[in-house]
């Protein structure tokens, strides 16, 4: 029987996550345990590194004979100017979430947010509009994924209208993203078919928040999906499932963000049906 984790050689090979902190990542639970079950001679590990220290830190990886990494708060914008090449996903993100180092040495960046993002409800039906919680770099991803999926309307809703501006600003012009305060949210929902949330309410600890208290304004066959995983289920999502919403947390993106950036690096594709149970046995260790 092969182990939940990659033996470690001395032709082992390393991946990691780059992030600022790192110990609540399940990265390293999902990609060691698929990397087992595959035979690969490659580990994951988890790379706490600061702002501060982003430019030295990649390029020690590119040094230490790194196969690629991942990359996460606060880094997925900051590292973009660091990269020698973008997929057209990194691109149009204007954030990386997944590198490669090349046999050459250079460095590719691509985005697998918005994969993992769509993974999830790419065959659900919808109807009207999607409602985005939050702009910040998660949002970009999800709006792409959003046009992806053929919504015609994507609403983006913040506090900030310098923020909603230049989150507006980082989007293709072909990309239909209008962009609303906080205020004018009510509004929104009874044309909404799905309502994502991609903003920190609702996180461990403050797990007793929800960015939204009253979803009645939304149609009985709406869905709610929210980009946090932990706690599972987040109150924005008992209250959606009180109304009878189908609902969605962000276990599924990141498993699946997951599966993208795994066959990016390795060409393999991987058993995500593994990488979901490790992920939530550590989330059961919490």
């Amino acid at each position: 029987m092969m182990s939940d984790s990659p033996a470690i050689r001395g032709t082992t090979r390393l991946l990691g996550l780059l992030g600022y902190p790192v110990g609540h990542s399940l990265s390293p639970a999902m990609h060691n345990a698929a990397l087992a079950r595959l035979g690969l001679d490659l580990i994951y590990v988890p790379l706490p590194v600061a702002p501060a220290d982003l430019s030295q830190a990649v390029a020690g990886l590119r040094r230490a004979g790194f196969v690629g990494f991942n990359v996460t708060i606060p880094h997925k914008q900051a590292i973009v100017p660091l990269l020698d090449t973008l997929t057209p996903e990194a691109k149009g993100a204007g954030a990386v979430n997944t590198v490669r180092i090349e046999t050459d040495g250079s460095l590719t960046g691509t985005n697998t947010d918005i994969e993992g993002f769509i993974g999830p409800i790419k065959t659900l039906p919808f109807q009207g509009a999607a409602t985005i919680l939050g702009c910040g770099g998660s949002a970009l991803a999800v709006a792409l994924g959003c046009a992806q999926l053929g919504f015609t309307r994507i609403h983006v809703v913040g506090r900030d209208l310098a923020k909603l501006a230049a989150f507006k600003s980082h989007l293709h012009p072909a990309t239909t993203v209008e962009i609303y305060l906080w205020e004018q949210l009510e509004s929104l929902l009874p044309g909404t078919g799905l309502l994502i949330n991609t903003t920190p309410v609702g996180m461990v600890p403050a797990t007793e928040a929800s960015p939204l208290e009253d979803l009645g304004g939304l149609p009985p066959k709406a869905c709610v999906y929210d980009l946090i995983y932990r706690p599972r289920p987040t109150r924005l999502l008992q209250l959606a499932a009180a109304r009878s919403l189908q609902t969605f947390d962000g276990l599924g993106m990141l498993v699946a963000q997951a599966e993208g950036a795994f066959h990016f690096w390795t060409g393999c594709k991987p058993p995500a049906d593994l990488m979901q149970i490790a992920a939530e046995k550590t989330l059961a260790m919490d």
